[in-house]
């Protein structure tokens, strides 16, 4: 029997289009995976190796261990709690063998950076490792008063460029939704080997503590409304650019995949739902596929794609323009607000 909900993403055939996104808490759990295979997952992204991060971890790791000997036996609290499996490229690495062997869906090895750093290296390692595809996370703040959008994004481009050439594994490109020429940006990476770009990377901001006068980090998991953003650019870039497209923040119900397939994801990246509601909920998601694709008598999810982005959309006018006051003047204050 056919699966309705078969996909091809990345070179790859996926049981579903749910891919379980890179978060921490889900990836480094092979039990917690093996249940998300079970439950409709069609790929993992593990979580990111952090490439200027990651061999400064493992070798303070080193250091404490060897001169611990030196210390109070019960001054533990300054020690690096993190193992060493989970340090470093050689952990990464591990984690990848280790999923690779547990389950049957595809693994992709995500790799996060900025400027520099051993791009290359790290991408040829993983593919030795097992991986079946690369996302790679082109995490900067712009913040550096005296470098231009020009040389950053000719960096990241050059970047993407060394990395294809070095590798046979697809690869996949994560960005942040701020580039003045975002279009063009698309068309750059596929020029240089790129087959897919994760629309959005979503960037968590610092708060401030008034009290205690220190900047906060906290994780704010997404909301529906984070989908907006993705929605309409894969809207208008699909089939305007040779790439595939993976919807990547605030979906947490069959409807919203069903949505985003509609303007030309392949696949949308799952994280927040299942830290909200536990690994279970993708089952759910994935029912709610197959109950709307019965409901409205569509047989393959993938008829749907496309069917709505700007090539097909009845009003394009709504994926070019953000349609301020159209969207101000839709709204109406409750009545008693009104007295």
């Amino acid at each position: 029997m056919t699966n309705p909900l078969a996909t091809r993403y990345l070179g790859l055939e996926l049981p579903s289009p749910l891919v379980v996104g890179s978060a921490a808490p889900l990836s480094l759990d092979l039990d917690r995976l093996e249940q998300l295979q079970e439950e409709g997952a069609g790929a993992v992204v593990l979580r990111s190796l952090c490439l200027d991060q990651g061999e400064r971890d493992w070798q303070e790791w080193l250091h404490h261990q060897r001169n611990a000997r030196q210390s109070h036996p019960e001054a533990e609290s300054y020690l690096p709690c993190t193992e060493p499996l989970h340090l470093g490229l050689d952990g990464y690495l591990e984690e990848i063998r280790s999923a690779q062997s547990r389950l049957l869906i595809p693994v992709i090895a995500s790799l996060n950076g900025c400027h520099g750093g051993p791009w290359v290296e790290a991408s040829q390692a993983v593919q030795r490792a097992g991986a079946h595809a690369i996302e790679l996370n082109l995490y900067t703040v712009p913040s550096q008063t005296q470098r231009s959008s020009a040389e950053l994004e000719d960096e990241q481009i050059q970047i993407v460029q060394q990395v294809t050439a070095a590798v046979s594994l697809p690869v996949a490109v994560k960005l942040s939704p701020w580039y003045t020429a975002l279009a063009s940006m698309a068309q750059q990476f596929s020029q240089v080997g790129a087959q897919s770009l994760v629309l959005f990377n979503r960037f968590y901001q610092p708060n401030v503590n008034i009290e205690t006068l220190e900047t906060v980090s906290q994780l704010d998991l997404s909301s529906p409304v984070d989908q907006r953003l993705a929605l309409r650019w894969i809207g208008l870039l699909y089939q305007r650019v040779p790439l595939a497209f993976a919807a990547s923040g605030g979906v947490a119900t069959g409807d919203d995949v069903v949505r985003m397939v509609m303007v030309g994801a392949q696949v949308t990246h799952v994280v927040s739902a299942l830290l909200r509601h536990g690994p279970g909920h993708l089952q759910r998601m994935r029912d709610q596929l197959l109950q709307w694709l019965e409901q409205h008598r569509v047989e393959r999810l993938s008829s749907l794609r496309g069917s709505l982005s700007l090539l097909r959309c009845p009003d394009p006018e709504a994926f070019e323009r953000a349609q301020y006051w159209r969207a101000i003047s839709s709204y109406s204050l409750p009545r008693e607000q009104l007295i």
